[in-house]
């Protein structure tokens, strides 16, 4: 892939300039008049993010994920570089460098830091604009607060923490950040993703009728594993293991399934009130995690979401949410059903360069966030998402913890608790701690 043409890299998509895509009837399936998405606080959709000064950015976190938010974020639109790399690891550092060169976009050498403390000296560089947080999950309140205060516009991946005092700090952030004019938006994609966006508006504006309950589900394979490695002490056999340990990812209720909760909360319209549940590990051959939850979240009123999430092996697979209302019900992404199971309405894909009608959106919601972060910095149509993704997650930490405890687990208690995940020093070498997986009814503090 040397010497790869830079337009057909970031796509004629992408280049075309704002557009509002067209999809989407004006009127809602029940005959009602569409809400307008500024009242509702819906983001733009893009055809490309709009010309205006070059935006360089900075990759704390340079793994697969943090090296594809970055291809990502470079595709979004004109006058976009990555100019700088962090990462624990410089084999990881390598291996981005080596990526982006092959599409003759070299990050210099200087630019590039490793070790615990290198995402400081990263966010140190006056030309950096924005940066992109794609560590496990763990570090991100600790690099959101140093990006914020460097006067950093930030992307940063979901889930926004592990633990209860993260999230507080990270919606702390969040409003110093607001507070300055920084935009920052998160990976959330669904609320970037057109056609969840459109049933969004047609479900806000009646199509359903009034919400009764709701199911969410993110059943697949056991993702990746690393066995220890010869040489690789306590420190980072966890750090290159981290998807399988809780203090770093939150498990997988938290790294994965927490975007089907966020879209149940989004169209819900509000946070759930308590949660009770349980979940079990059979499979899983390192770290402490489960290997399924299966949560009831209660938002009150009468109104409840069965949240499920599963990680092994040679079973049924299958992801995406479910609204019920009482004139109908919606898979939240391009379909309304009356309560006959007849549809009211459907979504419109565009149709490819030679007019048949796609399957698919042409700019994929993990270019369309991008677009949305430089669009905002460059127009002023504000946008932090960083709150609204802390909710989310706090709420799969609350069906977590009602799982991993057996207890029956408020909102107001976790958002109070004082529970802090991880050592109490990161660094390399031995960590003091024992990994046990959680076990329901005994004691435990929350």
């Amino acid at each position: 892939m040397h010497n790869i043409d830079r337009r057909k890299f970031i796509g004629r998509a992408a280049l075309t300039g704002i557009g509002l895509a067209g999809a989407g009837a004006l009127v809602a399936s029940c005959g009602r008049k569409l809400r307008d998405p500024k009242e509702l606080g819906l983001p733009p959709i893009l055809r490309g993010a709009p010309k205006g000064r070059k935006l360089r950015a900075g990759l704390v976190g340079a793994g697969a994920r943090g090296t594809g938010a970055a291809i990502n974020f470079i595709s979004a639109g004109p006058d976009l570089e990555i100019i700088a790399l962090a990462d624990v690891f410089q084999d990881k550092i390598d291996a981005c460098r080596e990526r982006f060169a092959s599409f003759d976009l070299p990050i210099p050498e200087e630019n590039c830091f490793t070790g615990f403390d290198g995402y400081k000296k990263l966010m140190a560089i006056p030309d950096v604009d924005v940066v992109l947080l794609a560590t496990p999950p763990q570090f991100r309140p600790d690099h959101f607060l140093e990006a914020v205060m460097n006067n950093k516009h930030v992307f940063m991946e979901k889930p926004v923490a592990v633990d209860p005092v993260g999230i507080r700090s990270v919606i702390t952030t969040a409003r110093k950040a607001q507070a300055i004019g920084l935009c920052v938006v998160t990976g959330t994609q669904r609320r970037h993703q057109e056609d969840y966006i459109e049933t969004y508006r047609q479900v806000a504006s009646g199509a359903i009728g009034t919400i009764t309950s709701a199911k969410a589900y993110w059943n697949q394979d056991h993702v990746w594993l690393r066995l220890r490695e010869k040489g690789w002490d306590d420190m980072e056999y966890m750090l290159r293991n981290w998807n399988n340990f809780c203090w770093l990812c939150g498990d997988h209720i938290l790294d994965t399934h927490v975007h089907n909760i966020d879209v149940v909360n989004w169209f819900i319209g509000r946070v759930p009130e308590k949660a009770i549940g349980y979940g079990g590990r059979h499979r899983r051959v390192t770290g402490d995690q489960y290997d399924f939850f299966s949560i009831d979240f209660d938002y009150g009123n009468g109104v409840s979401s069965h949240s499920m999430c599963r990680q092994i092996d040679s079973c049924a697979n299958g992801t995406g949410e479910i609204i019920m209302g009482t004139e109908g019900y919606t898979n939240c992404e391009n379909t309304i059903w009356d309560l006959k199971g007849n549809v009211r309405w459907k979504f419109e894909y565009p149709s490819d360069e030679y007019g048949n009608p796609m399957t698919t959106l042409k700019i994929p919601p993990y270019v369309q966030e991008h677009m949305h972060l430089v669009h905002a910095i460059r127009t002023g149509d504000y946008v932090n998402e960083a709150e609204q993704t802390a909710y989310s997650t706090l709420t799969a930490i609350m069906g977590r913890t009602a799982a991993y405890t057996g207890r029956l687990i408020t909102w107001d208690e976790i958002l109070r608790s004082d529970m802090d995940l991880g050592p109490a020093v990161i660094e390399f070498g031995p960590v003091d701690m024992v990994f046990e997986t959680p076990i329901p009814g005994t004691p435990v503090a929350v």
